[in-house]
């Protein structure tokens, strides 16, 4: 462990994968443990989260579980109040919990546009509503947004996702607004805008995709989950102290990157 967050309690909400392999919320909870953090994994699945309970205990860090559904508000309160009385205090707030649908403004239905609103915009409202209190009574704190390309670009050739890419820039707002209101009491919101990494989210779709996904990559390179926990670690720690309401693409290059005609 490098200590760079020693003494700091985070809580990192969509904490365990739905399926096999690393997270941007598992990558992350494991790095914020090694750089010395006590860790909250949220998750509405106990059984997921225990797991990753024990990965990052096995490697001598310190995690705790608490299940619930961040879409309500109690569950985001009572969320709060565990870390704070388990730990005795709580600085950083990773807020990972998203999903997708597909659709553009003719074929999404209204179902799927409330459920994505209710994952990736309510459930970060809330668990920051709750947790500035705690963040307040130690002194200040780091809240992280995770966002995406698809709030930042319009991404033609894709079978539409509105209600997704809607939600994500409605995040870079987000980041906006709580940074400006809580910029002189020492509480910092930052949003990293995450590229094409291979995670478990996007798995189903397939070797040929992937591969498509890379090559429109200045960099021509694949991003894993952890690029984006080494991104998500400099914004919790003491490191970015004089950093608030920024958008930080980690992403090989492909929101700054053009290819020039020659």
């Amino acid at each position: 462990m490098a200590g760079r967050l020693n003494g700091k309690v985070a809580v990192v909400t969509g904490a365990a994968p739905r399926g096999e392999g690393v997270g941007n919320g598992m990558a992350t909870a494991i790095l914020f443990a090694r750089e010395g953090a006590k860790v909250v994994l949220v998750n509405r699945s106990a059984e997921r989260a225990e797991k990753l309970a024990k990965q990052i205990k096995d490697e001598g860090g310190e995690a705790a579980v608490f299940a619930g559904d961040v879409a309500k508000a109690d569950a985001c309160e009572a969320m709060a109040e565990f870390a704070a009385k388990k730990y005795g205090r709580l600085d950083i707030l990773h807020n990972n919990v998203g999903i997708g649908a597909p659709g553009t403004p003719e074929t999404v239905t209204l179902a799927d546009w409330h459920k994505v609103i209710e994952a990736n915009l309510t459930t970060t409202m809330l668990c920051t509503k709750y947790c500035i209190p705690k963040m307040k009574a130690g002194g200040g704190g780091s809240i992280i947004m995770v966002s995406s390309i698809a709030g930042a670009l319009g991404l033609m050739g894709s079978p539409g996702a509105v209600a997704y890419s809607t939600v994500k820039a409605g995040l870079h707002g987000f980041t906006h607004s709580v940074a400006a209101d809580y910029a002189t009491q020492n509480i910092r919101a930052n949003c990293i805008i995450v590229g094409s990494v291979h995670t478990p989210m996007v798995a189903h779709m397939g070797a040929e995709a992937r591969e498509r996904r890379k090559n429109l990559v200045p960099m021509k390179t694949e991003g894993t989950a952890w690029d984006i926990a080494h991104g998500a670690v400099y914004l919790a720690s003491d490191e970015s102290r004089w950093v608030t309401g920024i958008q930080l693409p980690i992403d090989g290059g492909l929101v700054a990157l053009r290819q020039w005609p020659r």
